[in-house]
């Protein structure tokens, strides 16, 4: 009984034992089936995704930046260009303590203070993820040095860059302006424009001047290495190269030694200079002076020298000949003298008795003449020669302000001129509609008064009035300025010159422009108010000077310049076209604190004419050969 109980007890383990078994064969033939299944799903439903992702991982997508196009004068001299260096470079999300790391690096290369901020300032503005520069331009035996103890600097690398270089620093700083470091405003644009693949591998964009109105021009197009790496990361061959095309050339009408004259006749003095050929609306020289050096922000300007440029009262910063807002005082009484005889307000033998002053009609105040005890006789052409301010008060109040922003706009007063750099202002030229916008005031015959000889509400810059300078001189029409004389393509090396364009064209009578010219001759004659602009001088020069009030004075007070502070004195202007019967130059200059047009600012348009048209250069003037001119505008 016990024996047959043990073999059914055997059977029934058997049993069990069996039916695990096939539980068990089930469960790994059901495992087979699955990993059978993802498998097949793998390799061969997914095979296309995998293969991509295997070969991501085997090949590295590495762009090459594209060289910059170069910018050049109109006789083909650099003012913007391109050299290779080593850069020492730090990664912050690998390096660990960036304050060791770099005070680790000073002990084998010299890493000095401002090295110091410049890094400081780029952390704040960057990703703790990005390469970013501690040195720039190593010399061979600094890299030698680093490459002998890099292990001991983790997440720090050199690297051979292309840098920017502006050769004549502050000469061209508001011409050509400069690159910088790429921001996120800036990575936000390129994604708009649909660009940011152009610039994968990019640090620098065109942050001001030309470098920035013709950043798609300069930039040129990204190339790429597909390079197979092994598991460590490290490229073992090129599959395939697709080379960048460099930035295309920028050919200026500008001549650098025109421009680097007219800085050094500003001397000590701050300001503005526009030359334009009035035909072609080609820009032959643009000031703003003093200037600031361009190099100095390519990879983060340090916060002392921001500081110092930022809190300068000269404020180099600002683009006085693009963005510099001023009265344009006397040079606009011939454009409003024009006007007089076009909309038949006045005609050339129209005579006033100019006592010193004008009085509105109903009013007892007085508008002084800038001459005591006034002009006597005073016709139009006398009007311009002497600028008479009496004769332009009550003409400005006979035409009304309507008819006068009417007739100026044509001449570019009151909007941007469109010339080729970004960040122009338009100035003000004022009207009823414009005050009521403004100061939610009605526009009262007093106010027409001021703007008839160039001050009150109306504001310009030096760029407006070298525009309409050169719209007189050609005229009546208007051209659209431009820096950019043609393009060179980097990749056909083909050169497209730029066609000039035409922005208005004003119907004037040549007897009435005539008559305006002749009297601009006449202002750079003995006795005119720029004689010392024509004396001695090979061609006709026509022009007008001008003064524009910075602190205005109570009534009956009288202007004494050395009796002001220097920052409170007049602005100088002088706008001059040249030679009268042709002219091939058309400037204005302003020169800010300057006094007189006459004394300061007509000197410095004629060393620029002179070198312009005859190729002088300028030399001192015995005393006696400088004839004497009125102390006024």
């Amino acid at each position: 009984m016990r024996s047959g109980t043990e073999l059914r007890d055997n059977q029934q383990e058997i049993q069990r034992f069996r039916v695990r078994l096939a539980l068990a064969a089930a469960f790994v033939l059901f495992a087979f089936a699955l990993l059978a299944a993802r498998l097949f799903y793998v390799q061969v439903m997914q095979h296309e995704h995998y293969h991509t992702l295997a070969e991501n991982n085997r090949i590295s997508i590495v762009p090459i930046v594209p060289n910059r196009g170069l910018i050049l004068d109109r006789n083909g001299v650099a003012l913007a260009h391109n050299y290779s260096a080593y850069t020492l470079e730090i990664t912050p999300s690998k390096a660990g303590s960036l304050e060791e790391t770099i005070n680790g690096l000073a002990g084998i290369i010299e890493i000095t203070p401002r090295d110091r901020r410049r890094f400081k300032k780029l952390l704040e503005e960057s990703k703790n993820f990005e390469t970013l520069p501690i040195r720039s331009r190593l010399t061979e035996v600094e890299v030698a040095k680093f490459a002998v103890n890099r292990y001991r600097f983790p997440g720090v690398e050199i690297k051979a860059r292309l840098f920017r270089h502006y050769p004549h620093m502050e000469l061209f700083s508001h011409v050509v302006g400069h690159i910088g470091r790429i921001s996120d405003k800036d990575m936000e644009k390129l994604e708009e424009d649909e660009l940011l693949a152009n610039y994968r591998g990019t640090d620098h964009i065109g942050k001001q001047g030309l470098e920035q109105s013709y950043e798609k021009q300069l930039h040129g197009t990204t190339g790429f290495e597909q390079v197979e790496t092994d598991a460590g990361g490290r490229a073992v061959r090129t599959l395939s190269h697709t080379p960048p095309v460099s930035g295309n050339t920028l050919y200026l009408s500008i001549d650098s030694k025109l421009q680097a004259l007219a800085v050094k006749a500003f001397g000590k003095y701050r300001g503005a200079l526009v030359a334009i050929e009035p035909k072609s609306g080609e820009i032959l020289a643009f000031v703003s002076q003093p200037g600031f050096d361009p190099n100095l922000f390519v990879d983060g300007i340090d916060a002392t020298s921001w500081e110092a440029y930022n809190n300068s009262p000269d404020k180099p910063l600002n683009n006085r000949a693009l963005r510099g807002q001023y009265p344009p005082g006397s040079t606009f009484k011939p454009f409003m003298a024009l006007a007089a005889l076009e909309l038949n307000k006045r005609s050339p033998s129209y005579t006033i008795s100019d006592p010193g002053y004008y009085t509105l009609p109903g009013s007892s105040h007085h508008y002084r003449d800038w001459k005591a005890g006034g002009h006597g006789s005073v016709d139009l052409h006398k009007s311009i020669v002497i600028s008479c301010d009496t004769y332009y008060y009550g003409l400005a109040v006979d035409m009304g302000i309507d008819a006068i922003a009417s007739f100026m706009k044509h001449f570019g007063f009151g909007q941007k001129s469109g010339i080729d750099i970004e960040g122009e202002l338009q100035g003000i030229l004022p009207s009823p509609e414009w005050k009521m916008k403004r100061f939610r005031q009605k526009w009262f015959t007093g106010d027409t008064v001021s703007v008839g000889i160039g001050q009150g509400y109306n504001l310009a810059t030096p760029l407006q009035l070298a525009v309409a300078t050169a719209a007189l001189a050609n005229n009546g029409q208007l051209m659209r300025p431009r820096m950019v004389r043609s393009i060179q393509d980097s990749k056909t090396g083909q050169i497209r010159a730029l066609a000039p364009a035409a922005v208005d064209t004003l119907p004037i009578k040549p007897e009435n422009l005539d008559r305006v010219k002749g009297a601009m001759v006449d202002v750079t004659r003995p006795g005119g108010t720029a004689s010392r602009a024509g004396a001695g001088a090979e061609y006709q020069i026509a022009g007008k000077t001008g003064t524009a009030q910075v602190v205005g004075m109570k009534q009956g007070q009288k202007y004494v310049e050395s009796q002001v502070a220097e920052r409170h004195r007049d602005h100088a202007l002088f706008v001059a076209f040249a030679p009268a019967d042709n002219p091939r130059i058309a400037l204005a200059i302003l020169v800010e604190n300057g006094g007189h047009g006459g004394s300061t600012a007509a000197p410095i348009a004629r060393t620029v004419m002179d070198y312009y048209l005859l190729g002088k250069l300028p030399k001192e003037a015995a005393p006696e050969e400088i004839p004497e001119e009125p102390e006024h505008d």
